[in-house]
């Protein structure tokens, strides 16, 4: 099959876009199927999204909710089975997490943390900023070293 050879549906097809102004006999000739005068039938008139007549809007009448913690920090989150790939004796941190592409840099703002699932097969030295109690037993069974930076 050849792009020359597509061709639509039986009984579907593109439909022809309505072209207005285009005299009376068209059925939208004149006024374009605007109706006579008004807001709408202005170039540019209209109401913006979510405009209720004046009436107080839905988005207004409901009750705010929640806040955003100004204080709340932006870890990059890695499991301990992640650091498989590396081999013995490697030193880990965010930059080499970054160049094997298991972190995003944009996600790591505040740092790197080490988190516990899974299990580690080889002897890695690990340099982040926060490990949980399950990751820091895991590397230093499997003869590594967890160093908090």
């Amino acid at each position: 099959m050849k792009l020359h050879d597509l061709h639509p549906a039986e009984g579907g097809g593109v439909k022809a876009k309505k072209r207005v102004g285009r005299g009376p006999g068209s059925g939208t000739g004149k006024t374009s199927g605007r109706g006579h005068k008004g807001q709408n039938a202005r170039s540019g008139g209209g109401v913006r999204p979510g405009f209720e007549g004046g009436q107080m809007p839905l988005f207004r009448r409901l009750p705010k909710r929640g806040f955003t913690n100004i204080f709340s920090k932006q870890y990059a989150e890695v499991n301990v089975k992640d650091l498989n790939r590396f081999k013995d004796g490697d030193t880990v941190n965010l930059e080499s997490l970054i160049e094997s592409g298991l972190v995003k840099k944009n996600k790591a703002k505040d740092g790197l943390r080490i988190l516990g699932q899974g299990d580690l097969n080889v002897k890695v030295n690990v340099e982040a900023n926060h490990f949980t109690k399950s990751a820091v037993e895991k590397i230093e069974s499997a003869g590594g070293k967890a160093e908090v930076i």
